[in-house]
């Protein structure tokens, strides 16, 4: 059903606002995927995703300045890139866990705003890159909106199969081994260093095609665009929705870039109305809206099955 509404949205002529609404809200849930398998499957929580997304969009702005590299040949450059670097910053929570590790990723994500911001004509500094077209593919002109769009949902829609997969490998079963008790995990002999990093850049990976995306849609980017307070939105998306079951990235996106705008609330508003959600959540849903919406459905279909 979910599929089906995606494919349709743009045949119900919203206009432009909704339709751009649809695409930002489909980046982010491709970034918040890599996010949930990270927090959600291995228990390791961070506030500096969003520079794994600015290093994929950068990648792909730079390689397209200096050597005329489009879209296409660009997305594997990201990807690894964003990859790399999620693996090299996951190096010290081998040693440090929990808020330590947060405040490192946090470090990390404001160190590099200020690396874009001063890195003169290479990362373009404060005014950022500009950022040419999606090249032409069997003949799709993505300048039109709506082929954006069914491109960013097919991204989604592979991220969100992926996610699955991972969810129910031996992999997936072995994060959550690392998850529920780390001790334990590492008596029976996984190797917990290994599967770590390699969470990372998984993670790393789904950010970078989040910053392709995005980079290529809005045509220019800067360094407040990856900064620590979109990460901290990320963050707060993630545990909206929740992170542990498949649509928790995706209803955590909606929630905060759709809701706002149907209901109109202005910048503070949707600030205090995002604080207020997240306090419900942590206190009433501990596992996000859709793990509520799970609980709620499984204790009305008895009594409509009678």
């Amino acid at each position: 059903m979910i599929l089906a509404f995606l494919i349709a949205f743009p045949l119900l002529n919203l206009g432009y606002r909704f339709l751009s609404l649809a695409i930002t809200t489909g980046v982010t849930a491709i970034a918040l995927y890599g996010l949930g398998i990270q927090f959600g499957q291995a228990g390791i929580m961070s506030v500096g995703h969003a520079a794994f997304v600015g290093i994929g969009a950068y990648t792909a702005a730079i390689v397209a300045g200096m050597f005329g590299i489009g879209f296409w040949l660009a997305i594997p450059l990201s990807i690894v890139m964003s990859a790399l670097c999620a693996g090299m910053v996951g190096l010290p929570s081998l040693r440090v866990g929990g808020q330590h590790y947060i405040i490192i990723t946090f470090c990390f994500c404001a160190l590099l705003q200020i690396i874009l911001t001063n890195g003169g004509t290479f990362t373009g500094a404060a005014t950022g890159l500009d950022v040419g077209s999606i090249d032409h593919l069997f003949g799709i002109n993505f300048d039109q909106l709506r082929n954006i769009y069914y491109l960013v949902t097919l991204v989604l829609i592979i991220c969100l199969v992926t996610t699955y997969l991972i969810i129910n490998s031996p992999y997936g079963r072995t994060l959550r081994a690392i998850r529920e008790n780390e001790m334990l995990a590492r008596a029976i002999g996984i190797n917990i260093g290994l599967h770590k990093i390699g969470v990372f850049m998984v993670s790393g990976a789904f950010a970078g095609m989040a910053g392709i995306l995005q980079a290529y849609y809005l045509r220019h980017i800067s360094p407040i665009l990856y900064g620590p307070f979109p990460s901290l939105y990320l963050a707060l998306m993630i545990m909206l929705g929740g992170s542990r079951l498949i649509y928790g990235p995706l209803i955590g996106a909606v929630i905060v870039s759709f809701l706002p705008e149907i209901m109109r609330l202005d910048p503070i508003d949707s600030r205090i109305a995002y604080g207020i959600g997240l306090l419900i959540v942590v206190l009433l849903l501990p596992g996000g809206v859709s793990a509520g919406l799970l609980d709620i459905y499984r204790r009305l279909r008895p009594r409509s099955l009678k």
